[in-house]
């Protein structure tokens, strides 16, 4: 207490020398640069990330299960019955999904044909994913239905309403390629177009699925009775992670259970990898912004060298008087951090208030416009922990060896 008082003093009041405010200011000013640059570039992925996570929610489910090992299982097994009926599930889809190609308009094109049930437009967002003059239906009479991501029907060359029948051909279940006539080992059928195509900005699924009925998948696959996974919608105000556990508590290590992150898995963990990379690079300019302190520190020791006479004389040891400059060091970190939350969390403010910084030059080059931010609380205390943390461990050593030379050299003098 007693060291942190004469560290608080030392902070705030002036010195004998304006060099030496001077250099302290610059030391504050760049540990809060440093810091804002980290607030604001974590934010900006923050904001690419829920950004990206807003598209997904119009076509991944709250929950997904599928089999921990193989493709397909029954859809009338045991387990899956029990979990129709758990107290959470609103909407229970059964999907059969598998690779299949596609020839349109002389060109060919490997997709991945999504079988869903009818309330497949209860589990999803389709009103705002969907584009064209028709309207979201898997079948017809006889007809069976495809509605193809946007850029898959560019890359054939279709619009949202292509005329006539898409042919679609499947390689025959357990039957080896007959090389003389290779047609005779595909299964094919046709699908039409409800004149709507689909598009939730991801080329996972705009440039590769088709979405259609199960039981044509079933019938192209020969998958029948069979799903390759089940979608959940849940019951609104349930906690997502509490219901997640439950069912798989209830199903077992055969199924994976699945939130919306976990499906995506694979792109965000490439984000949050990214994130800690530009982390690390900001705290090392952190780290070199901290060394300014040390220089700092060295002066104010020579300006206050008859005050540390007198503490010496008053009693304090020698351990009390490297504290006030460590503690003197600790403080400078302390303010830059706060200045530097402060202005870059300001920063991202009038960025998501008034977009000041541009993806594109031309509007609509991008998905979005500016970039996206997104503060999130977490965040800004690692940043003020990490400021904490790098300017201690930069001044510790150096303050110590000074204070150990500025103490010798006041006791030899003084014998």
């Amino acid at each position: 207490m007693f060291s942190f008082f004469i560290a608080r003093r030392y902070l705030f009041s002036r010195k004998s020398h304006h060099t030496i405010n001077i250099i302290s200011g610059i030391s504050i000013c760049g540990v809060a640069l440093a810091t804002m640059a980290l607030v604001v570039t974590l934010s900006v992925f923050n904001g690419f990330r829920d950004y990206v996570a807003s598209f997904f929610t119009a076509f991944d489910p709250q929950l997904k299960v599928s089999l921990a090992k193989g493709k397909t299982i029954a859809a009338d097994d045991p387990s899956l019955v029990a979990l129709r009926a758990h107290e959470a599930v609103e909407v229970y889809t059964e999907v059969l999904e598998d690779q299949a190609l596609i020839v349109g308009n002389d060109r060919q094109w490997v997709v991945t044909i999504k079988g869903v049930d009818d309330n497949f437009n209860q589990l999803a967002d389709l009103e705002s994913i969907l584009y064209g003059d028709g309207e979201f239906v898997l079948h017809a009479d006889v007809l069976e239905y495809g509605i193809m991501g946007i850029r898959l029907a560019q890359q054939l060359g279709l619009g949202a309403r292509y005329d006539g029948a898409l042919p679609i051909y499947a390689p025959r279940k357990g039957e080896r390629v007959n090389l003389s006539n290779p047609m005779q080992s595909f299964t094919s059928d046709e699908l039409y177009s409800p004149g709507v195509v689909f598009a939730v900005n991801q080329s996972r699924y705009d440039a590769h699925y088709i979405l259609t009925s199960i039981t044509f998948a079933r019938r192209l696959f020969g998958q029948q009775g069979q799903i390759s996974a089940v979608e959940l919608r849940l019951k609104p105000d349930v906690n997502i992670n509490a219901v997640q556990k439950d069912i798989h508590h209830l199903l077992g290590d055969r199924f994976i259970v699945q939130n919306r992150y976990e499906q995506q898995e694979d792109t965000f963990r490439i984000m949050q990898v990214e994130k800690f990379i530009a982390y690390l690079f900001l705290t090392f300019i952190l780290l070199v912004a901290s060394f300014n302190i040390i220089g700092s520190l060295s002066m104010l020791m020579i300006d206050k060298r008859a005050d540390v006479q007198t503490l010496q004389a008053l009693g304090a040891d020698d351990r009390q008087t490297s504290q006030v400059f460590l503690l003197e060091g600790w403080l400078i970190s302390g303010f830059g951090a706060a200045l530097g939350i402060i202005l870059g969390l300001l920063l991202c403010w009038l960025q998501m208030r008034f977009g000041l910084v541009k993806l594109g030059q031309s509007e609509g080059s991008f998905i979005v416009d500016a970039y996206p931010v997104s503060v999130h609380a977490m965040d800004i205390l690692v940043i003020f922990l990490t400021v904490l943390a790098v300017g201690l461990l930069a001044v510790w050593l150096p303050v110590r060896r000074m204070t150990r030379d500025l103490l010798r050299d006041i006791k030899s003098k003084g014998e």
